[in-house]
């Protein structure tokens, strides 16, 4: 009897996973990484590197780290081998040897470009920063790293230099000559449009406590340090320039001539800060080192690379300070736990503004690493974005935004690129969530949880009987752990079953289905120890089962995307309380009404009964902790009745939570000694119990009055059959009747009329109400024989020849109905459903022929079996089971 609420200060799960949908096809801009090894020289390098800074002896103990074990189980999974570290790598080789090609497209998939810094050691045995074009969508840049180039000039200056052999200040000249080959370098870079930044691991070198002070100060105590080289140089086994004043000079050099550049796009210095190997002086590695340097140049970008791990507080407060500084949250992925990433992604956030912040893989080497950060990154930021969205301390648009800006605008604008943002497929490539395996998405539900005994795979059959399996959860992990997938062989005679395991003449006990859960649907519950999931039939082939109610609507939903037609769904939830009581000799009454004080609909009076509120507020403390949020709660018409509104979601996704939702309320009842039935009349003289639908398009058009009219046109012109679905059960039609605000028996619709069996709400225009279903049908057919019907009516433009009815339909006239074109009233019983569902063959086709005669058979044996029960003998008997 109640609508939605309009305004909420958290998303709707819809914008929720639009937030994510965002997350998965978001082209990276790979803002920092190093080439891949050319494939006869990835043998000179360890492996185990793709997850560790760690080098020599000490990478081996990087095998009982927390991101080792996790790169285990997502390459296993992307590699559909053991989740072992040598399957694993037999599994790569395999890889390297079939055609290592399509594997590195595969690990470099939904990466835009890289920007690559080309100067790691070992530069013969890598590919050229162009090589990587064939791997990416837009052409990838270089990043000059300075002190390669300083330390190559200065090595050639000493290899050839003989002071003996010289006249004059000899020291001083080849000083010169060394800045002057230098500058000219860096000069030429500056106007290449392949180089669009700089990098510094002056880090590595001597510290980033870079020493700001007067040019003559800084260049004559260089020029000492430079002749102290040159003079032992035969005796040095020169490699690296690890002086600091020399270091220190080639920096500010850099940063001078992008300074002194007359261009205003000024290319960005990349300073490697905080995480790294052995080689690094951790002490001097935090970014706030480098403070007064970033003062002495407020013109030129400077990029603090990987979150400055340990120190990420110090990057995003340097970033949030300084107009020229911008945070990079790149290696952290994926050298860092999954916690750490994810506490690493909200100290950044802290503070700093997300137009200062840009992600990178540091892939080097080996494509996986390319493969595990993207992936890494994907999962985190879903977590915690769309946390933050749930929460309501971002909006899902400005979170969409951030998204948007973090993996490609702000690189995009800050190295000049030019580059267009174009969507990428959502099921093509491993980056696009691939990886989420049953494995994966059962341990991120489980996350911060205790481990359960139980798992529940569940489905809900013709008779919209809900059943399930239960197996151990032990048995689950030790199937995924082997890298094996879970489904569990279900006879075809679940099809052909009524309520209390009768099978009908037609169906046969022979054959069976496989049931494979749906591990994305998990929820807590519905009791303690217990987890649950929804499971879909197919058949040993893999193909769908003709008869599963769950893929029928799936398919209803591939059908509306096909035509641009996407759908909130969301369900009121009507229940009544009784109380049991012993039956008597020659008595069946096994429930009684509750005990009331004048109950009726919204009164606050019941809710002073302790056992009656305490109940009701656990059953949304139930919910909320499941994930499930509920809108309202109030009392309803009849005794011990009241509505739970839930909010919506996707159709699939609605359907399951209805269906959990319910078995949740039902436990709780069941413990606080009630019993709660959904029956659609369980008293005669009292109101009611339905679970109105709501349904609104949710595509970018819906809000046009030609495609919703043409929906509900559609739901209108096959509302007779689509009843065979929404009120399936003969206890259904104790409740269809005309003045009860139950939706009346007439085929029409009025604005805010709840004597019309669709309810036009308004708000959005799209959003309306059918009233004609109760807690008896299944909800997944009868979801999908709405949707069928709707968008059949968008696809054909079913003009609505219904006209706004604003009064009862059943107090209008002869003629009133020939205006408002209310020409056909509902079904009355369950056989006139089904002939009128039997007689639609346009919504037979759309739902399935075979499914179709199989639901008649299931119905009509039902009908007949409960035909020979007298009306309180199949009250009780039916209260016992919904």
């Amino acid at each position: 009897m109640t609508s939605w609420v309009g305004a909420r200060a958290t998303a709707t799960p819809a914008q929720v996973d639009a937030v994510a949908r965002t997350i998965r096809i978001t082209p990276v801009i790979d803002h920092h990484a190093h080439p891949l090894l050319k494939l006869e020289a990835q043998s000179k390098q360890p492996l185990l590197a793709i997850t560790t800074e760690a080098n020599g002896d000490a990478i081996h103990a990087a095998t009982t780290s927390l991101p080792h074990f996790r790169a285990v189980r997502q390459l296993a999974s992307v590699l559909s081998c053991g989740y072992t570290w040598e399957s694993v790598v037999a599994a790569i080789e395999e890889k390297r040897l079939d055609c290592p090609e399509d594997w590195t497209a595969e690990c470099l998939a939904g990466i835009e470009t890289i920007l690559v810094d080309d100067g790691l050691d070992g530069e013969d045995d890598a590919n050229a920063f162009s090589w990587h074009d064939d791997y990416t969508r837009s052409r990838c840049k270089r990043i000059v790293r300075i002190e390669k180039i300083a330390g190559d000039i200065l090595k050639r200056i000493g290899s050839g230099f003989d002071k003996s052999a010289q006249t004059g200040d000899v020291f001083d000249d080849a000083f010169d000559e060394w800045t002057q080959e230098f500058d000219s370098y860096i000069a030429s870079a500056i106007e290449d449009p392949d180089v669009v930044g700089f990098k510094s691991v002056v880090c590595y070198r001597t510290g980033l406590d870079i020493t700001v002070e007067p040019n003559e100060v800084h260049e004559t105590r260089a020029r000492a340090d430079f002749r102290e080289i040159l003079a032992n140089f035969a005796l040095l086994d020169f490699n690296k320039l690890q002086t600091k004043s020399l270091n220190d000079l080639i920096v500010h050099r850099t940063a001078q001539l992008i300074y002194d550049s007359p261009s205003r796009q000024k290319k960005p210095i990349q300073f490697h800060t905080g995480l790294g190997d052995n080689d690094l002086a951790l002490s001097k590695s935090s970014p706030s080192h480098l403070q007064e340097f970033i003062k002495s140049y407020p013109t030129v970008p400077i990029v603090l690379l990987h979150a400055g791990y340990p120190f990420t507080r110090e990057t995003g407060y340097l970033a949030s300070v300084y107009e020229n500084v911008y945070a990079d949250i790149g290696e952290v992925f994926p050298c860092v736990s999954q916690d750490g990433q994810e506490r690493i992604l909200r100290e950044i956030l802290e503070l700093c503004p997300w137009s200062k912040i840009l992600w990178s893989t540091d892939g080097h080497w080996f494509p996986e690493t390319y493969l595990l950060a993207v992936l890494q990154m994907r999962e985190v930021f879903e977590t915690v974005v769309c946390d933050y969205v749930r929460k309501g301390h971002i909006g899902w648009r400005a979170a969409i935004q951030l998204i948007q800006d973090i993996l490609f605008k702000n690189a995009n604008k800050l190295y000049h690129l030019d580059l267009e943002l174009i969507e990428l497929e959502e099921e093509s490539g491993i980056s696009q969530g691939a990886g989420q395996s049953d494995a994966d998405l059962l341990r991120a539900f489980l996350k911060n949880q205790t481990a359960p005994d139980f798992v529940r795979i569940c489905w809900n059959d013709f008779t919209a009987s809900q059943r399930m399996r239960m197996v151990p959860f032990r048995k689950i992990t030790s199937l995924l752990d082997d890298g094996k997938g879970l489904d569990i062989g279900i006879t075809k005679a679940a099809f052909g079953l009524i309520q209390n395991d009768w099978l009908i003449p037609s169906a046969s006990p022979a054959g069976e289905y496989r049931l494979h859960p749906d591990f994305s649907s998990l929820k807590k519950g519905p009791i303690e120890g217990h987890i649950s999931m929804n499971g879909e039939f197919r058949e040993k082939s893999g193909a769908p089962a003709p008869f599963c109610p769950r893929s029928a609507l799936q398919r209803a939903v591939e059908y509306g995307a096909e035509n641009d037609c996407t759908f909130l769904i969301g369900f009121e939830i009507e229940f009544l309380l009784v109380q049991r009581v012993d039956p008597k000799p020659g008595d069946t009454t096994r429930y009684e009404t509750l005990r009331t004080d004048g109950h009726a609909w919204s009164v606050s009076r019941y809710f002073a009964d302790p056992k009656i509120a305490t109940l009701l507020r656990d059953m949304v403390s139930a919910l909320d902790d499941m994930g499930i949020y509920v809108e309202q709660l109030h009392a309803e018409s009849a005794t011990g009745q009241f509505e739970l509104i839930l909010p919506p979601y996707p159709p699939v996704q609605a359907a399951d939570t209805l269906l959990h939702t319910r078995d949740v309320m039902s436990a709780l009842a069941t413990a606080a000694g009630f019993k709660l039935t959904l029956y659609p009349k369980p008293f005669a003289h009292a109101c009611g119990t339905a679970s109105h639908m709501h349904m609104s398009l949710s595509s970018p058009n819906g809000s046009r009055p030609e495609i919703y009219r043409s929906l509900y046109a559609g739901v209108l012109k096959h509302l007779r059959a689509i009843l065979a679905f929404t009120y399936s059960n003969p206890a259904s039609y104790e409740r269809s009747v005309d003045g009860a605000w139950s939706g009346g028996r007439w085929v029409t619709w009025g604005t805010q009329n709840r004597e019309t069996p669709l309810r036009r709400i308004d708000t959005p225009p799209s959003h309306w109400e059918l009233k004609t279903i109760d807690g008896m049908a299944n909800p997944y057919l009868a979801i999908a024989a709405v949707l069928f019907a709707g968008i059949k009516g968008v696809v054909d433009r079913e003009p609505m020849v219904w006209g706004d009815c604003e009064v009862d339909p059943a107090k209008l006239t002869a003629n009133d109905r020939k205006e408002l074109g209310v020409t056909e009233m509902l079904p009355g019983s369950v056989p006139e459903a089904l002939e009128a569902l039997k007689g639609d063959t346009v919504l037979g086709e759309l739902l399935g022929p075979e499914l179709v005669e199989r639901y008649v058979a299931i119905k009509e044996f039902e009908a007949e079996f409960l035909g020979k029960m007298d009306a309180e003998e199949r009250r009780q008997w039916l209260m016992e089971r919904y």
